[in-house]
């Protein structure tokens, strides 16, 4: 067998690349991890994490509300942008030390640098130097897509959205997916006139159309402006900084902010895969096979830039695979039926399994069940928003196919619910067992 200097090489030290270094080490393989920028990937340093801490950070702007109705004095308050900021980017320092650790502890050698492959089992680093192993791994995540349009450069994406100076007046975020709406939660709670634009007229393609229908009708609820099927002509830049958007079938719009969330691009760009043979779909993304093997024997691939499913808990349940698999000799693929989501806008999205639509066409006769209820504490609060659940089940057998909410903790309580769906579990198991009083949980063993 060929002397190499590594068994796993590793591109890209983020969630899914991080697990698969650690495990594969764990397995007694040596490795190494090349990352241009920080450990932790998108999801630790400009993703999921931080922006689950700003949804937090929002949530306040109701809650203190809220809790004059249950009888605090609660005196005029000011929000501190800037302190929320610089403790969140705080905490993501303290998540990529953890990280390092994580794979220093584990005997994997960390390369800051760009890294590029440039020949059979050959790795080149941005300095010049040369590495060779035995296998490679690609795991470098995908990167905002931004619109071609004139003016383009004068918008952010999420990435900076966690670096701003302040909160702008007025923002324009471009996008229906999850980032779209979960930035215009939390930018509408912390004062900013929001207006969110999409070139088609729906939300969140892919979730259940009642639980969109609803979000839609609480979010222009709380002032945030929808303007649909219009695409971007050109950004202009005003004298006093404002921008002016103009875009199809609607009038131009002033505002201080642009912020694209149109999608995310497989990180391809100088990694070499042309020059060795790795095959791209018409998106860019690496074709893999169910082990995450590329079209070439020792080249591997995981997570966002294969385009399978972009989720932080996939990417790692991926990572563990490939490691079990290559070094652990346990051949181990991934089930990526029944993979449970959620949607942190403000109220939170959750759901798994087949929307209702999705259930009358693959499985014709269905039966669903409903609960439309407004929370206890939103009651008390004198707040009018209602949640809603949804119970998808398949007529003949009773057997859960879909479970989809929106309302509070929503996503907190779908981890628990997806199990139960995943197992199979029926109707019947869900009304046998007893309710948690007074929950909002509840309402998936009541409903009728």
């Amino acid at each position: 067998m060929a002397d190499y200097d590594y068994d796993l090489f590793t591109i890209g030290a983020g969630s899914g690349g991080v697990r698969a270094s650690r495990v594969a080490a764990a397995h007694g393989a040596k490795v190494a991890v090349a990352e241009e920028y920080r450990v932790g990937g998108t999801c630790v340093i400009r993703g999921c994490v931080p922006k689950k801490m700003l949804v937090y950070g929002a949530h306040f702007a109701e809650d203190l509300e809220d809790a004059k109705h249950f009888g605090w004095d609660i005196p005029e308050c000011r929000f501190d942008w800037i302190k929320l900021r610089d403790n969140v980017l705080g905490d993501v320092d303290r998540l990529n030390g953890l990280y390092t650790q994580t794979l220093e502890n584990h005997g994997v050698e960390i390369i800051h640098e760009r890294a590029t492959i440039t020949g059979p089992h050959e790795i080149t680093l941005s300095s010049g130097e040369k590495k060779t192993a035995r296998y490679i791994l690609i795991a470098t995540g995908a990167r905002p897509h931004v619109p071609s349009c004139p003016g383009h450069e004068l918008g952010i994406t999420s990435n900076e959205a966690f670096h701003l100076d302040s909160i702008p007046k007025r923002i324009l975020i471009a996008g229906a997916g999850y980032i779209a709406n979960e930035f215009a939660g939390i930018f509408n709670e912390f004062g900013a006139k929001v207006t969110l634009i999409n070139r088609s007229d729906q939300l969140l393609r892919g979730y259940d159309e009642s639980l969109r229908d609803r979000l839609l009708q609480i979010s222009i609820t709380k002032g945030i402006d929808f303007r649909f099927n219009a695409e971007f002509r050109r950004i202009e830049k005003n004298a006093d900084g404002s921008l002016v958007v103009h875009m199809t079938n609607h009038e131009p719009l002033e505002v201080d902010c642009v912020m694209f969330a149109t999608g995310r691009l497989p990180n391809i760009d100088g990694l070499g895969l042309e020059d060795v043979g790795v095959e791209t779909d018409h998106k860019g993304a690496i074709k893999v096979d169910e082990y995450s093997k590329t079209s070439v024997d020792h080249i591997y691939a995981l997570g966002d830039v294969t385009d399978r499913v972009q989720l932080t808990p996939v990417a790692i349940r991926e990572g563990q695979a490939f490691a079990d698999t290559v070094f652990g000799d346990t051949p181990t693929t991934i089930d990526y039926s029944c993979i449970p989501s959620a949607v942190f806008s403000h109220p939170p999205i959750a759901g798994v399994g087949m929307t209702e639509a999705q259930a009358r066409d693959r499985l014709g006769a269905i039966k669903v069940y409903t609960s439309d209820f407004r929370p206890m504490k939103n009651v008390v609060a004198h707040r009018n928003e209602r949640a809603l659940y949804k119970m998808v089940c398949e007529a003949s057998t009773g057997r859960v196919v879909g479970i989809h909410m929106i309302g509070p903790d929503a996503p907190e309580i779908m981890q628990a619910a997806a199990v139960a769906v995943k197992a199979g579990l029926t109707k019947a198991d869900f009304d046998a067992t007893v309710a948690i009083h007074p929950t909002m949980a509840e309402e998936l063993v009541l409903l009728k």
